[in-house]
Protein backbone atom coordinates (compact mmCIF):
# COMPACT_ATOMS: atom_id res chain seq x y z
CA UNK A 1 0.00 0.00 0.00
CA UNK A 2 1.12 3.27 -1.06
CA UNK A 3 2.01 6.24 1.86
CA UNK A 4 0.49 9.50 2.32
CA UNK A 5 3.36 11.71 1.40
CA UNK A 6 4.10 14.72 4.34
CA UNK A 7 6.80 17.46 4.23
CA UNK A 8 7.30 20.83 5.24
CA UNK A 9 8.33 23.57 2.64
CA UNK A 10 11.37 24.33 5.07
CA UNK A 11 14.80 24.88 5.18
CA UNK A 12 15.64 24.62 8.14
CA UNK A 13 16.64 21.44 10.38
CA UNK A 14 14.48 23.00 13.28
CA UNK A 15 11.53 23.60 11.39
CA UNK A 16 8.64 24.43 13.50
CA UNK A 17 6.47 23.42 9.96
CA UNK A 18 8.03 20.25 10.49
CA UNK A 19 7.15 20.32 13.97
CA UNK A 20 3.89 19.91 13.05
CA UNK A 21 3.99 17.81 9.87
CA UNK A 22 5.15 15.13 12.84
CA UNK A 23 2.28 15.90 14.70
CA UNK A 24 0.09 15.78 12.12
CA UNK A 25 1.04 12.29 10.40
CA UNK A 26 0.62 10.51 14.19
CA UNK A 27 -2.98 11.36 13.62
CA UNK A 28 -3.34 9.87 10.43
CA UNK A 29 -4.77 6.12 10.32
CA UNK A 30 -3.46 5.78 6.76
CA UNK A 31 0.94 5.00 6.59
CA UNK A 32 2.55 7.85 6.30
CA UNK A 33 5.98 8.66 4.89
CA UNK A 34 7.76 12.03 6.10
CA UNK A 35 10.19 13.61 4.37
CA UNK A 36 13.02 16.06 5.29
CA UNK A 37 13.02 18.52 2.38
CA UNK A 38 16.01 20.54 4.46
CA UNK A 39 18.04 16.78 3.90
CA UNK A 40 18.35 17.38 0.37
CA UNK A 41 19.94 20.10 -1.91
CA UNK A 42 18.01 21.93 -4.62
CA UNK A 43 20.08 23.96 -6.65
CA UNK A 44 18.24 27.55 -7.43
CA UNK A 45 16.20 26.89 -10.33
CA UNK A 46 17.17 28.64 -13.80
CA UNK A 47 16.63 28.16 -17.39
CA UNK A 48 20.75 27.62 -17.82
CA UNK A 49 20.69 24.87 -14.71
CA UNK A 50 17.73 23.57 -16.38
CA UNK A 51 19.63 22.53 -19.57
CA UNK A 52 22.21 20.49 -18.07
CA UNK A 53 18.82 18.30 -16.65
CA UNK A 54 16.58 18.12 -14.14
CA UNK A 55 18.56 17.61 -10.83
CA UNK A 56 18.50 13.90 -9.22
CA UNK A 57 16.60 15.43 -5.29
CA UNK A 58 13.68 16.94 -7.87
CA UNK A 59 13.35 13.82 -9.68
CA UNK A 60 13.49 11.94 -6.12
CA UNK A 61 10.67 14.04 -4.94
CA UNK A 62 8.86 14.08 -8.20
CA UNK A 63 8.59 10.36 -7.47
CA UNK A 64 7.60 9.94 -4.15
CA UNK A 65 4.62 12.99 -5.09
CA UNK A 66 3.96 10.43 -7.80
CA UNK A 67 3.54 7.04 -5.68
CA UNK A 68 1.94 8.82 -2.95
CA UNK A 69 -1.82 8.80 -2.80
CA UNK A 70 -2.21 11.73 -0.87
CA UNK A 71 -0.51 14.57 0.56
CA UNK A 72 0.46 16.57 3.43
CA UNK A 73 2.27 20.14 3.10
CA UNK A 74 2.81 22.47 5.91
CA UNK A 75 4.76 25.72 3.90
CA UNK A 76 6.37 28.13 6.14
CA UNK A 77 5.93 32.08 5.29
CA UNK A 78 9.00 34.49 4.95
CA UNK A 79 7.56 38.13 4.29
CA UNK A 80 3.99 37.40 4.20
CA UNK A 81 4.94 34.95 1.08
CA UNK A 82 6.12 31.63 0.98
CA UNK A 83 10.17 30.48 1.54
CA UNK A 84 12.27 31.29 -1.56
CA UNK A 85 13.50 27.36 -0.99
CA UNK A 86 10.17 26.12 -0.99
CA UNK A 87 8.92 28.05 -4.21
CA UNK A 88 12.46 26.70 -5.54
CA UNK A 89 10.92 23.21 -5.61
CA UNK A 90 8.03 23.85 -6.96
CA UNK A 91 9.77 25.76 -9.68
CA UNK A 92 11.54 22.69 -10.21
CA UNK A 93 8.55 20.24 -10.18
CA UNK A 94 6.53 22.06 -12.80
CA UNK A 95 9.73 22.00 -15.09
CA UNK A 96 9.70 17.70 -14.62
CA UNK A 97 5.62 18.03 -15.08
CA UNK A 98 3.29 21.11 -15.05
CA UNK A 99 0.68 19.36 -13.40
CA UNK A 100 3.11 17.46 -11.06
CA UNK A 101 0.80 16.96 -8.33
CA UNK A 102 -1.54 15.58 -11.37
CA UNK A 103 -5.36 15.34 -9.03
CA UNK A 104 -3.35 15.01 -5.84
CA UNK A 105 -6.00 15.57 -2.66
CA UNK A 106 -3.84 18.07 -0.49
CA UNK A 107 -3.76 18.59 3.31
CA UNK A 108 -2.32 22.27 3.70
CA UNK A 109 -0.47 23.48 6.56
CA UNK A 110 0.86 26.65 8.07
CA UNK A 111 2.15 27.98 11.70
CA UNK A 112 4.43 30.41 12.73
CA UNK A 113 5.39 31.99 15.93
CA UNK A 114 2.94 35.40 14.83
CA UNK A 115 -0.71 35.83 15.43
CA UNK A 116 -1.36 34.79 11.67
CA UNK A 117 0.23 31.48 11.72
CA UNK A 118 1.43 31.49 8.44
CA UNK A 119 -1.77 32.47 6.10
CA UNK A 120 -0.20 34.74 3.57
CA UNK A 121 1.92 31.56 2.75
CA UNK A 122 -1.08 29.44 3.43
CA UNK A 123 -3.09 31.40 0.56
CA UNK A 124 -0.67 31.74 -1.78
CA UNK A 125 -0.41 27.45 -2.51
CA UNK A 126 -4.19 27.11 -1.97
CA UNK A 127 -3.91 29.52 -5.08
CA UNK A 128 -1.00 28.02 -6.53
CA UNK A 129 -1.37 24.31 -6.13
CA UNK A 130 -4.38 23.76 -8.46
CA UNK A 131 -2.67 24.88 -11.02
CA UNK A 132 0.11 22.30 -10.61
CA UNK A 133 -3.11 19.81 -10.57
CA UNK A 134 -3.37 19.41 -6.68
CA UNK A 135 -6.72 19.93 -5.00
CA UNK A 136 -6.19 21.30 -1.54
CA UNK A 137 -9.08 19.71 0.58
CA UNK A 138 -8.39 20.98 4.02
CA UNK A 139 -6.28 23.85 5.63
CA UNK A 140 -5.18 24.49 9.07
CA UNK A 141 -3.19 27.56 10.33
CA UNK A 142 -1.80 27.60 13.92
CA UNK A 143 -0.67 30.74 15.00
CA UNK A 144 1.57 31.92 17.80
CA UNK A 145 3.49 28.53 17.56
CA UNK A 146 5.68 28.63 20.60
CA UNK A 147 2.58 29.52 22.50
CA UNK A 148 0.46 26.89 21.04
CA UNK A 149 2.68 23.94 20.99
CA UNK A 150 5.19 22.25 23.00
CA UNK A 151 8.28 20.97 21.28
CA UNK A 152 9.04 18.61 23.60
CA UNK A 153 6.39 16.44 23.72
CA UNK A 154 5.39 17.58 20.22
CA UNK A 155 1.69 18.22 20.73
CA UNK A 156 -0.71 21.23 20.15
CA UNK A 157 -1.04 22.50 23.87
CA UNK A 158 -4.46 24.86 22.84
CA UNK A 159 -7.35 22.70 23.15
CA UNK A 160 -9.09 25.11 20.71
CA UNK A 161 -6.49 24.69 17.79
CA UNK A 162 -6.03 20.60 18.98
CA UNK A 163 -9.89 20.23 18.46
CA UNK A 164 -9.66 22.22 15.04
CA UNK A 165 -6.73 19.75 13.87
CA UNK A 166 -8.87 16.89 15.20
CA UNK A 167 -11.21 18.39 12.28
CA UNK A 168 -9.37 18.64 10.21
CA UNK A 169 -7.88 15.34 9.59
CA UNK A 170 -10.83 13.79 10.67
CA UNK A 171 -12.19 15.55 7.14
CA UNK A 172 -9.08 14.76 5.48
CA UNK A 173 -8.94 11.54 6.02
CA UNK A 174 -12.58 10.73 4.79
CA UNK A 175 -11.50 12.28 1.81
CA UNK A 176 -9.11 10.54 1.09
CA UNK A 177 -10.84 7.14 1.19
CA UNK A 178 -13.64 8.47 -1.19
Amino acid sequence: MSKILAFAGSSSPTSINHQLILNISQRISDPVEVLNLHELEFPMYSIVKEKNGIPQNVKFLYEKIVEAPALIIAVNEYNANVSGFFKNILDWLSRVERKFFNGKKILLMSTSPGQRGGASALEYCKNQFPRFGGEVVESFSLPQFYENFDSEKGVIVNEVFDLGVIDVVTSFSQQIKV
